[in-house]
């Protein structure tokens, strides 16, 4: 497992140099110079508001060595810890307390084989100018990190998690495909809150220290470099905003500034709000770009900073590979435009197209997001259905984000409770108030409802009741050659999907688990899984391979680490992961750098 690397150093070194020493040692004969009267601190952060958790890592990282940091944003101070504040919390452990818990034997073994099952990576893993190179490095990194020092180094912080381990991106394929073998999904108690508070508790005793400045409103528009290494930013200050967290801020500039530093670490994010550029970088394997989506990030998770890292010599790597969900529902109550949340779904839920034709394996509820995502964009259509029951709703749907799951995120033990004989109020606000749900008592019923929220006849009754009806038959008997009524009894099988999250086998049109309800389904954008190409260190790579002086990337503008340590698929649980791990080493690695 401690296979040398590139720049001669261990992936199992690289995660466990406390702060920084090994990497300092490595990095010394490049050491920058440091703070002085022709600097303005040791190094600039951009991005607490975007991938603001990689942000906030980095900089507290940065802040512990006792180098001077300027924490910059074009977003206002509301917006600190970016996208992770709108989580659901969920984190990849590997082996952990939780899962023992459960029952689930887990190892790293099995989950490096899940991980290169899903990732795929093919893009020269060997060659030190493939793109999958460091990406395929990062990605092992991580695995032995999640297997690791992940949950203690988070527990150690104060993070705690729900016992129950979810069990997301199930594959539905061969052992070494993709999907995860075991529940790994771990929720935060106080989801994404709870992941961003020990780290901006961190940031704001720095700045009280005097070792941190924040630079709220301060855009980004060029990384200044001087004799081929990077000396700093400039960019333009904007007006004063008072946007509550996530809402879309002013664009207008009041000034202009220029920082200098001689480390820049870009955590600025990815492309999920920008759909012209999510379209531009759509992959022909995924068939058409859906022209209606829904968007799961605030409007300023727009890729600016993409281009801008690239002008100063960063390489951007498999900028094709993005990870968007299947499930988005039109928020009622919108934060930002055109604002989306996902439905994580338990097993139940029949799944069919805009015309009403019943998906197969493996694009059944939680099990293949980028393959289901492939087959409806094939459809001719922008959506697709669940057709479910109240009974199913109650105990299998999940929304993502902080705000809406205030039981979880309020740590109200007493309201989490009430989900065991009730359906969760904000399922229930959906349900009644949300564009894309229709609710009947007939099946008749249901069909004419759906065709008249599309505006079409594409559903046929008398083909829908046939497919409902084939799969209601299959259910009499613990045995069946229907492949989701089997993934149902095996997800009934583990003791945390039996408790919350897996409702009993019944017929879709048994009247006692009605109504019957139908959920119009959109693609939501979310997160770009390639990036610039950085190597463990998180130093940004130029076009050679080799590293641009003083400039480092994590989070999502670096396809979490690496410029793609997911490959083409994820294992869900891994994007907040991404950011912590990837701020930390980009942080230590930084502080090393400016050591004095």
């Amino acid at each position: 497992m401690d296979t040398p690397e590139a720049d001669g150093i261990t992936r199992r070194h690289a995660l466990t140099a406390a702060g920084g020493v090994l990497a300092g040692a490595t990095l010394a004969a490049q050491a920058l110079p440091a703070y002085g009267a022709t600097q303005d601190a040791d190094a600039i952060v951009v991005g607490h508001g975007l991938a603001g958790l990689a942000g906030l890592v980095a900089t507290a990282e940065l802040a512990a060595a006792g180098r001077k940091v300027l924490l910059l944003d074009q977003e206002p101070e509301a917006s600190i810890g970016g996208q992770a504040f709108w989580s659901f919390g969920g984190l990849f452990f590997v082996n952990s307390d939780e899962q023992r818990l459960m029952g689930v034997k887990d190892t790293y073994d099995l989950a490096w084989q899940d991980w290169q099952g899903t990732a795929g990576f093919d893009r020269g893993v060997d060659d030190p100018e493939g793109q999958d190179h460091w990406a395929y490095r990062w990605a092992k990194a991580y695995v032995e990190f999640a297997s690791g020092e992940k949950r203690s180094w988070l527990s150690g912080l104060g993070v705690q998690w729900f016992p129950i381990v979810g069990w997301a991106e199930r594959g539905g394929g061969l052992a070494t495909g993709h999907g995860n073998s075991v529940p790994r999904f771990h929720v935060t108690w106080g989801t994404g809150p709870a992941v961003v508070e020990p780290f901006e508790k961190k940031v704001r005793a720095a700045v009280a220290a005097g070792k941190v400045s924040f630079r709220f409103r301060h855009r980004v528009d060029e990384i200044v470099t001087t004799g081929g290494a990077v000396t700093g930013v400039r960019g333009a200050v904007l007006e004063p905003s008072g946007a509550a967290r996530g809402k879309p801020s002013s664009r207008t500039v009041v000034g202009e500034f220029e920082l200098r530093a001689p480390v820049v670490v870009v955590t600025s994010g990815g492309i999920g709000a920008n759909h012209d550029l999510v379209r531009q970088n759509w992959p022909a394997r995924m068939g058409t770009p859906p022209k209606s989506m829904v968007t799961g990030v605030p409007a300023h998770v727009d890729g600016r900073m993409l281009g801008i890292t690239e002008k100063a010599g960063g390489r951007i790597v498999n900028p094709d590979r993005m990870w968007h969900y299947t499930e988005g529902l039109r928020n009622y109550d919108p934060i930002w435009p055109g604002h989306g949340i996902r439905i994580l779904p338990g097993p139940s839920s029949m799944w069919f197209d805009a015309t009403g034709r019943r998906f197969d394996a493996p694009d059944l509820p939680g099990y293949d997001t980028l393959h289901t995502l492939k087959t409806i964009t094939g459809s001719g259509y922008d959506y697709s259905w669940f057709v479910t029951t109240q009974k199913i709703i109650a105990k299998e749907f999940a929304l993502s984000g902080s705000e809406q799951n205030p039981d979880l995120t309020g740590k109200n033990v007493w309201q989490l409770l009430t989900r065991i004989w009730q359906t969760p109020e904000p399922i229930e606000k959906f349900k009644n108030k949300g564009e894309d749900f229709v609710v009947a008592s007939t099946l008749t019923d249901l069909v004419a409802g759906m065709n008249k929220l599309t505006g079409t006849s594409l559903i046929d009754l008398a083909d829908m009741k046939r497919q409902i009806e084939a799969r209601d038959r299959e259910i009499d008997n613990p045995y069946t050659k229907d492949v989701q009524v089997m993934g149902i009894r095996n997800a009934l099988n583990y003791t945390g999907d039996s408790l919350s999250r897996t409702a009993a086998v019944h017929r879709i049109l048994d009247s006692g688990a009605g109504p019957l309800i139908a959920v119009r389904l959109n693609v939501l954008t979310r997160k770009t899984l390639g990036g610039l190409q950085t190597d463990l260190f998180g130093r940004v790579l130029d076009a050679a391979g080799s590293p641009v002086p003083g400039l480092y990337a994590a989070g999502e503008v670096a396809g979490f680490g690496g410029g793609g340590m997911h490959g083409y698929r994820s294992l869900e649980g891994t994007f907040l992961g991404g950011c912590l791990f990837s701020g930390r080493q980009a942080g230590r690695a930084a502080a090393a750098a400016t050591a004095t």
